[in-house]
């Protein structure tokens, strides 16, 4: 069941045509990524794993303008084939790298961005979620990570990833006083970095099959 909590009070309507809005995945070298599957999959494997991940994100979201930040040149080439626009971040790490993807989209006249990890494990939901005058945070099944974050691009919001970034997020949306909502219980709230989460994957995968819960 979806919960949609609004912490701090806003509008919710339909996402209309006149909403400025694009969608930004941040990608990391797909040779370098999923390191803690490494017990279980080899770099090949893990690297694959990446990458299909990642393109089910970007191909979830069409028609929605999309832009991968990056610094890898595969990436970059990858994310050109699928139609993205590719910012260039280079050694800037995540939370520095998103920043620079929301100011570059904010200056190309996007009003609304949505910042979605690149392996989440079922994306099909982020085409449909509602547009909410503040921020909106999807956390991880732990409520410990932030796998999905929508905002105003111009609201200067300070990005905090990591561990326990999901209860920092928030903090810097009342920090900004911005109505702020918050959406449990949708496939967005699994992503995919350890043993347990691909398992998790599997087993949903196995309960709804591929397209998620419906």
């Amino acid at each position: 069941m979806v919960v949609q909590t609004v912490v701090r009070s806003g509008d919710t309507r339909p996402l209309g045509d006149g909403v400025a809005q694009a969608v930004l995945v941040p990608v990391k070298r797909f040779a370098d990524a999923k390191e803690r599957l490494s017990p279980i999959l080899s770099a090949v494997e893990r690297a694959s794993l990446a990458r299909r991940l990642a393109e089910g994100v970007i191909r979830s979201v069409a028609p929605l303008p999309v832009a991968v930040v990056c610094d890898d040149e595969d990436v970059a080439s990858w994310a050109t084939a699928l139609g993205a626009v590719v910012i260039w971040s280079p050694r800037a790490g995540l939370n520095a790298a998103v920043a620079a993807g929301v100011a570059r989209l904010a200056d190309d006249g996007y009003e609304w961005i949505t910042i979605a990890h690149g392996d989440l494990s079922d994306p099909s939901a982020l085409a449909e979620l509602p547009h909410f005058e503040g921020v909106t945070l999807i956390p991880d099944r732990f409520d410990d990570g932030t796998n999905v974050l929508r905002l105003p691009s111009e609201s200067a919001f300070a990005f905090s990833y990591g561990p326990g970034s999901f209860h920092r997020h928030l903090a810097e949306a009342e920090r900004l006083d911005l109505p702020t909502s918050v959406i449990r219980g949708t496939p967005l709230d699994l992503d995919v970095d350890s043993p347990e989460d691909l398992e998790a994957m599997t087993v949903r995968t196995r309960k709804w099959g591929p397209e998620g819960p419906h």
